[in-house]
């Protein structure tokens, strides 16, 4: 078959508005630190941004998506619903360099606040007897949320997408949106978020790993796929406009069965940084052919159901796909 028979009757078709690009922005000026388990990706200072929003503009990259590394940590993380905290100020800074530009934000605890962890815990003192000291408190933590997003809304954000995988969060957060006249703000969901081990070189660049413990309190047992559908079907319920699955690579069959069980909302899947690693560092080793590689499971994530790609890889893959 001819190369242009087969572009002719390739059934999925990859484009650079599939992807968003995730960045991570740090207090600084003129910062670009790489991340050493991720080559390629860097933590940005403010002043950083604007130019590296044309470039992805330019791409016909549909978006980014912003994760912050405040100044300071505590145990609420009160930079993260801050007026001026860093991704407030990111988000400015991008919608004034590149409005059209898509800004989504991550709405979540575990960067900002020094334990590490995705929402409050309870003490050691004065908290609920029944729980262990150190376990996440669902309830309070929807309030924190609800802040977080509303202020990400109030500077500019697009889409706010709540990753943490509180009981709720979808609900705490859409009201809080909706009473401020923020209804046209859509909510992109964690729906469907594993406790996976391939999510080790983010908190590098997140700085952002548990101090103790692990997140398998809240976070879906990989051996899981029913509670998948459930777990979506909540986050609909509740008035989530798109649907994230993450990893992809290990759970392509989650996206698909999401993708055909809510067909009516855009499915989306974060390429997660375990799998961006893996590919980096075995085309570093002459292992496999890195542009062929990354085309290849970033189509087969869009095969399986996933409309819009989360990817480290997004800069690459616009590149290779304009060619």
């Amino acid at each position: 078959m001819t190369s242009g028979l087969r572009n002719m009757l390739q059934e999925t078709k990859l484009t650079p508005a599939d992807f968003i690009y995730p960045l991570f922005v740090r207090h600084g000026n003129n910062i670009q630190f790489e991340i050493s388990s991720m080559p390629g990706q860097y933590q940005l200072s403010l002043d950083r941004l604007p130019q590296q929003a044309e470039e992805i503009a330019q791409l016909g990259i549909s978006g980014v998506l912003l994760f912050g590394i405040p100044n300071q940590k505590d145990p609420t993380g009160l930079e993260n619903f801050h007026d001026e905290g860093i991704i407030q100020q990111a988000i400015r800074q991008i919608k004034q360099a590149v409005p059209e530009l898509l800004v989504v934000t991550d709405v979540c605890l575990c960067e900002y606040t020094e334990h590490g962890h995705c929402g409050l815990l309870n003490p050691e003192k004065d908290g609920n007897p029944y729980l262990p000291a150190g376990y996440p408190l669902n309830d309070p933590t929807l309030t924190i949320l609800a802040k977080v997003a509303l202020s990400h809304a109030q500077s500019g954000a697009d889409i706010v997408a709540p990753s943490g995988m509180m009981d709720g969060m979808v609900n705490a957060i859409r009201s809080a949106l909706d009473g401020a006249r923020f209804e046209h703000i859509p909510i992109l969901s964690y729906a469907v978020k594993y406790a996976s081990s391939f999510y080790g070189p983010f908190r590098e660049a997140a700085e952002g790993a548990p101090k103790f413990g692990d997140r398998k309190t809240h976070q879906m047992d990989p051996a899981n796929s029913h509670e998948a559908l459930r777990e979506a079907a909540i986050d609909v319920a509740e008035g989530a406009d798109m649907l994230m699955i993450k990893p992809a690579l290990p759970y392509l069959d989650i996206i698909h069965r999401v993708h055909e069980a809510f067909p009516e909302l855009p499915t989306a899947a974060y390429n997660v940084s375990g799998e961006y690693a893996m590919l980096k560092a075995a085309a570093r080793n002459g292992w496999l052919d890195e542009r062929r590689a990354v085309l290849e499971t970033l189509t087969a994530i869009k095969r399986a159901g996933a409309g819009v790609i989360v990817t480290y890889h997004a800069l690459d893959a616009a590149r290779w796909l304009a060619r």
